[in-house]
């Protein structure tokens, strides 16, 4: 009986204009509702949230580090970039991006950087640096021949898996063109250190 009596009581406090609008509004349940201490309803969070571009997002795995992506070159490959500006141009990859399938080439896709003066007494210098461009817009080249071909996979009779052009049959992964590189990336390191000593 006492809870009847509450319940009358709520509905008398609340007080309805008919010409207010309720659109977007939530009603609260009249239990909730007492005439010695009215009840402020929660504000929720807002759940809209701004979202990035396609191109501004990494996709990830579920433990938060990025896709990596299979691509057909590899760091040391002679390369002809097939579209874009630079369409006709040969050069061999210098580095690889593999969350997002790009690659650098050396002296293709040059852009102009304008680096400000850090002393006082040091002027600004515009510099051209080498810009990536997608593994995509490049297809592998055959010095030799002087074509350009897609790449084929097969195992060699030792077990080794190896890498070779479709139209020339040419090996790309062999173990002369490692070393060669290896040396040429070890040459290049202490060169760069000789220059920072000096």
């Amino acid at each position: 009986m006492a809870t009847m009596t509450s319940l009358q009581s709520s509905f008398t406090s609340l007080s309805i204009a008919t010409n207010s609008s309720f659109l977007g509004q939530r009603l609260l349940s009249p239990i909730s509702i007492s005439a010695a201490s009215p009840v402020k309803p929660a504000q929720n969070p807002c759940l809209v949230f701004a979202k990035l571009k396609r191109w501004e997002r990494k996709k990830c795995k579920p433990n938060s580090l990025p896709i990596l992506h299979k691509m057909h070159v590899k760091f040391g490959d002679t390369v002809k970039v097939i579209s874009g500006r630079d369409k006709g141009k040969i050069g061999e990859v210098t580095k690889i991006f593999t969350h997002n399938s790009t690659i650098v080439i050396k002296d293709v896709n040059l852009k102009t950087k304008h680096m400000k003066s850090r002393e006082e007494g040091e002027p600004g210098q515009i510099l051209k640096i080498e810009a990536p461009i997608h593994s995509s817009n490049v297809m592998l080249y055959s010095k030799d021949k002087e074509v350009v071909s897609r790449v084929g996979h097969k195992v060699l009779e030792d077990g080794q898996k190896v890498r070779y052009l479709i139209k020339t049959g040419e090996l790309i992964d062999t173990i002369e063109k490692w070393k060669q590189l290896k040396e040429a990336k070890d040459k290049e390191t202490t060169q760069v250190a000789a220059a920072s000593a000096s």
